[in-house]
C-alpha cells in the first residue's frame, strides 16, 4: 500500500514557476534602507514588481546585512536582473535611515542603469510613535 502511494506521488508532473521576461525600458528603483537590512525593489512605472533583491538574499547574515557593502552588492544584483528584463532608465526612491542609502544608489548608477531622479520618501511622523530608548554602551 505505501509503495503505491509513493509511486502515485512521483508520477505527478511537476511544473515549476515559469519566469517570463518583461521588456520594460524604464522603471522605478525603491531602496528601503533599514538599520538591519537593505531591500532594493525595481518596478515598472505602474508599480508592478519586475525584480527585487535584499542583503539577506544576497548571502549576508546577521549584522553584515546592515553594511554599505551589502547594500552595494544587493543593488548591483537587482540592477543586473532589471537589465536582463530590458530596463535602461530608473527613478530612485530612497526610504529609511540605514547605512546603505548612498552606496545602493551609487551601485545602481555604476552597473549601467541611467538614474534620472533620486527622491527621498522616508516617512516623517508628526510626533507619532515613541522612539526607542537611548542605547547605553
Amino acid at each position: 500500500m505505501a509503495k503505491q502511494a509513493k509511486a502515485g506521488a512521483a508520477r505527478r508532473p511537476q511544473r515549476g514557476r515559469r519566469r517570463e521576461r518583461k521588456n520594460v525600458p524604464r522603471g522605478q528603483a525603491h531602496v528601503q534602507a533599514t538599520f538591519n537590512n537593505t531591500i532594493v525593489t525595481i518596478t515598472d512605472p505602474a508599480g508592478n514588481v519586475v525584480c527585487w533583491s535584499s542583503a539577506g538574499a544576497s548571502g549576508f547574515k546577521g549584522s553584515r546585512k546592515s553594511t554599505p557593502y551589502a547594500a552595494q552588492v544587493t543593488a548591483e544584483q537587482a540592477a543586473r536582473k532589471a537589465m536582463d528584463n530590458g530596463m535602461r532608465v530608473v527613478e530612485v526612491y530612497v526610504k529609511g535611515p540605514g547605512a546603505g542609502r548612498e552606496s545602493a544608489v551609487r551601485a545602481l548608477q555604476a552597473t549601467g542603469l541611467s538614474v534620472i531622479a533620486i527622491t527621498d520618501v522616508t516617512p516623517i511622523p508628526h510626533n507619532g510613535c515613541r522612539p526607542p530608548k537611548r542605547r547605553r554602551v
